[in-house]
């Protein structure tokens, strides 16, 4: 009976058609693929493809056993006698060029499964013009074996999300891409028993041509998430995929497909991260299936859009001007959307900080606390807003703008990252009101974790650099300067002005005072560094050439000029000293102005409740002396 049907399925072909479908099928879905990503088809379109191709292959089956071509046309199979054995020899050939089509497609398909993730990736990467030639990987990333690398990972449940990559079809999204993937960072940071790379950690190996084992070995953690994103229309796919970089497996990936809503970005990242937990749940010992949640910020997708748009502009404090009005829009979308509100209200101070607006800085005061009372009105727990506030009183302290108690401004600084551990704006922060009162240790202690946290965060990284040169590592204040340039820093206006004179790096610091923001153009900039060199001489003539030459240029970076000409004699200014404790302020911190700064700037108030700092002490009742 068997025999008589395999003998009835041959005659009539049916084999044959069925390996030329699986042949061409496979062909046909693999173009409905490429030409999805490279013309900008809808996203269901290689789906739509393959399911025809599912839909069509009974249907093929049916009309194969009923039909048969001929040289006469298309006859009922009844009616073809057997082929006689003029034509076997042909229809041999074709079984045989069938047999190794299916061969050739099972190889292909054998192929990419066994493929790792991050060289897919790189394709998608390339298919979109992702550019990655000529890319030369720092040697650090290509030294060592496995064994060295896996000397390094000292916590199994660790993991680095990278940035998404924007297969957009105008390569337009970065920005969003970008969210999407530092947004589940955030997620998996509130897991405990996860340990997560910071963002600037991750952030720096985007468009760079390195492989996963190689990024894992640097970021000193075993597991990686990468991903891509893709919005076209109204459709949204986000892909994931999760590596264990020991053994190079591929421990989970999903495709999501959904409709382009703000809900459906937010349980699109709930979703993976509750993947991503339950997937690493024996390593990081949890038995209990874990359904992670979080409120969508936002239900409004182009106030989310701008929103992210915003946020790199505020981490790199760079084109404050253009975050605000980002951000001004987004708040016309959605008066509610919290977060919009908490990084306003930062951006109002540091617009002013930066030289991005002309407001007095009475009145970004006065917008940075109304923005943060909107965000902790929307959400009590704002971490940023509530530390905003602090620093607002802070700066205020500093430039005798008003007087507040420096007890209070530390226990908000902590209540916000009681909130969010990792605030790298809240620790920053914290750090430099620590060093306005002397705190060494605990400025130490906060900058240190600011830079394990977020290594790459500017703001953190340059306070670190420059408050050691304070505490007689200069050495270490040049090398971290260094490394900064290295690593593409531009701000030279913030270098270590003290430590560079004292390590007579005469070049460098030329060629920092001489930028365009600060001493371009002045003759007499030479002159300024032999003062450094010099600090107990006469300087005055020097001073009030360089004052009458800023201002002459307003549009140069004036708090910096006061604060470059103070440790020469200067003692007149009345913005912000930023480390007066660094060994090139000696003078200053024997001047009456210094000490009326201290009294003036509660700094002094502190001191009588809490203790004087190492480098100072009392002097009577009312008075004191610091070295």
């Amino acid at each position: 009976m068997m025999n008589k049907l395999l003998t009835e399925l041959r005659r009539r072909n049916i084999f044959r058609v069925a390996g030329v479908y699986a042949v061409v099928g496979w062909v046909l879905a693999q173009a409905a693929s490429v030409l999805e990503t490279s013309i900008g088809l809808p996203l269901w379109f290689d789906g739509f493809v393959v399911a025809t191709l599912l839909i069509g292959f009974p249907i093929a089956m049916l009309l194969a056993w009923a039909f048969e071509m001929t040289p006469e046309g298309v006859k009922r199979s009844e009616a073809v006698a057997d082929a006689d054995s003029a034509a076997a020899k042909p229809a041999r050939t074709l079984d045989y060029v069938i047999i190794g089509g299916l061969v050739l497609v099972g190889a292909l398909v054998i192929w990419q499964g066994t493929r790792t993730p991050s060289s897919i990736l790189r394709q998608a990467q390339d298919e979109v013009g992702v550019a990655t030639d000529n890319i030369t990987p720092h040697p650090e990333l290509v030294q060592g074996s496995e064994e060295a690398m896996s000397d390094q990972i000292t916590d199994a449940a660790s993991i680095a999300v990278l940035p998404f990559v924007d297969l957009s079809p105008n390569k337009d999204q970065e920005y969003f891409s970008d969210g999407i993937a530092e947004e589940i960072l955030n997620v998996l940071v509130r897991v405990e028993a996860l340990s997560v790379a910071s963002r600037t950690s991750s952030f720096q190996f985007k468009g760079r041509d390195i492989g996963i084992p190689e990024i894992a070995q640097v970021l000193k953690v075993r597991h990686v998430l990468e991903g891509s994103v893709r919005k076209a229309g109204d459709t949204l796919r986000i892909t994931a995929q999760l590596i264990d970089t020991s053994n190079d497996r591929h421990l989970w990936s999903q495709t999501y497909d959904r409709p382009l809503t703000a809900e459906n970005i937010f349980i699109i990242q709930d979703e993976i991260a509750t993947a991503i937990v339950k997937a690493l749940s024996d390593t990081l010992g949890m038995t209990d299936a874990v359904d992670i949640k979080v409120a969508a910020p936002t239900e409004n997708l182009t106030a989310y859009d701008l929103y992210l748009k915003a946020r790199p502009l505020f981490q790199a404090r760079t084109d404050l001007d253009k975050a605000d009005a980002l951000l001004i829009r987004a708040l016309e979308q959605d008066p509610k959307f919290a977060r919009a509100w908490e990084m306003r209200a930062a951006v109002q101070s540091l617009m002013n900080e930066y030289g991005y607006a002309d407001t007095t800085a009475a009145e970004a005061d006065r917008r940075s606390i109304a923005f943060a009372d909107r965000a902790i009105a929307l959400v009590p727990k704002s971490a940023t807003a509530i530390a905003v506030k602090a620093k607002i009183r802070m700066d205020a302290n500093q430039t005798f703008r008003g007087t507040y108690d420096y007890e209070d401004i530390i226990a908000d600084f902590k209540k916000a990252l009681e909130i969010e551990p990792r605030n790298a704006s809240a620790l920053t922060w914290l750090g430099i009101t620590y060093i306005n009162i002397g705190a060494d240790g605990l400025a130490s202690q906060t900058f240190e974790k600011c830079m394990e946290y977020e290594p790459f965060y500017v703001p953190c990284a340059i306070n670190n650099y420059t408050f050691w040169s304070a505490r007689g590592g200069d050495k270490r204040v040049l090398n971290a300067f260094r490394d900064r340039l290295g690593k593409g820093g531009s701000d030279v206006e913030d270098a270590p002005y003290g430590a560079l004179s004292r390590l007579d790096e005469e070049l460098a610091f030329m060629m920092a005072v001489n930028g365009s923001n600060l001493f371009g153009g002045w003759r007499r900039s030479g002159e300024l560094y032999q003062a450094y060199k010099n600090l107990d001489g006469d300087h005055q003539d020097l001073i009030r050439d360089a004052l009458l030459f800023a201002s002459q240029n307003p549009d140069r970076d004036q708090s910096i000029i006061a604060e470059l000409l103070t440790p020469i004699g200067y003692f007149e200014n009345k913005g912000l000293v930023y480390d007066i404790w660094d060994p090139v302020y000696k003078n200053y911190r024997q001047s009456p102005q210094f000490k009326t700064r201290i009294k003036k700037s509660a700094v002094y108030d502190y001191w009588r409740e809490h203790g004087f700092p190492p480098q100072c002490k009392p002097v009577g009742k009312n008075d004191f002396v610091c070295d």
